[in-house]
């Protein structure tokens, strides 16, 4: 049976902001009560809005959010699991808490100053993050690029490769057909007509026949016109002369 694997325990983070309560804590529960996707336990001067995404195997908060909203300011607190980035994380919270202001703002108010400068801190880190996968992404798709003008000279090289092979095969193919048509033009030539001409021969020269030379005139192999020459001796038409 394989072992459970143990659930990494996720990073706590939070930041804090000056704030104003203009309205009752209870006018900010009521705007809050809504959204059902999460808690709210009301205090006597302050309010604690949980948000829980997601649970470990022991069914405890694992990916969560808690906004405490006091008289005089706003506390955040939040997880970041090992699968997500910090930067993202905290952009996502940001966005969170401004949607929760403005449900609330006819009841509170924050310090817009602060307020801003972590936005600006946090889109900094976006800012970097990005600069720093676009440079990895440029990385690699330059490397890429030049691997695939490289495949495409290779490409290039073996298309000509197979130009030249298929000029070459056309080549052999011509004397190979040419070579075809010698053989069949030979093989017309009937035994009872290259005996006619064998016969021609050694009377036109004194009773003697040249093999090659008769060979290369009549372009007959000389293999058959022996056996033509050993046929007609033994048909009593020839004697061998030793």
């Amino acid at each position: 049976m394989p072992e459970a694997t143990e659930t990494k325990k996720p990073v706590i983070d939070g930041f804090k902001i000056k704030g104003k309560l203009k309205g009752k804590i209870s006018n900010i529960v009521s705007a809050l009560q809504s959204i059902t996707f999460i808690e709210i336990a009301q205090e006597k001067n302050a309010v604690n809005i949980a948000y829980v995404e997601s649970r470990d195997i022991n069914k405890n908060p694992y990916l969560f959010s808690i906004i405490k909203i006091k008289e005089d300011e706003v506390e955040v607190i939040y997880s970041i699991t090992p699968e997500i980035s910090p930067t993202k994380r905290r952009m996502d919270i940001i966005r969170y808490l401004l949607n929760i202001l403005s449900l609330i703002g006819d009841d509170y108010e924050v310090d817009s100053k602060v307020l801003l400068q972590i936005i600006d801190e946090a889109l900094k880190k976006v800012t970097q993050s990005i600069s720093l996968d676009y440079s990895k992404l440029y990385t690699e798709y330059d490397a890429l690029k030049k691997e695939a003008a490289d495949l495409k000279k290779k490409n290039e090289r073996l298309a000509q490769q197979v130009d030249a092979l298929t000029s070459q095969n056309y080549e052999l193919k011509s004397e190979n057909d040419q070579l075809k048509i010698r053989v069949e033009q030979l093989e017309k030539m009937s035994d009872e007509a290259l005996k006619v001409k064998v016969q021609n021969w050694i009377i036109e020269h004194n009773g003697t026949i040249n093999l090659p030379e008769f060979c290369k005139t009549h372009n007959v192999p000389e293999s058959r016109v022996e056996e033509i020459l050993n046929q007609l001796v033994s048909e009593g038409y020839l004697v061998a002369v030793d």
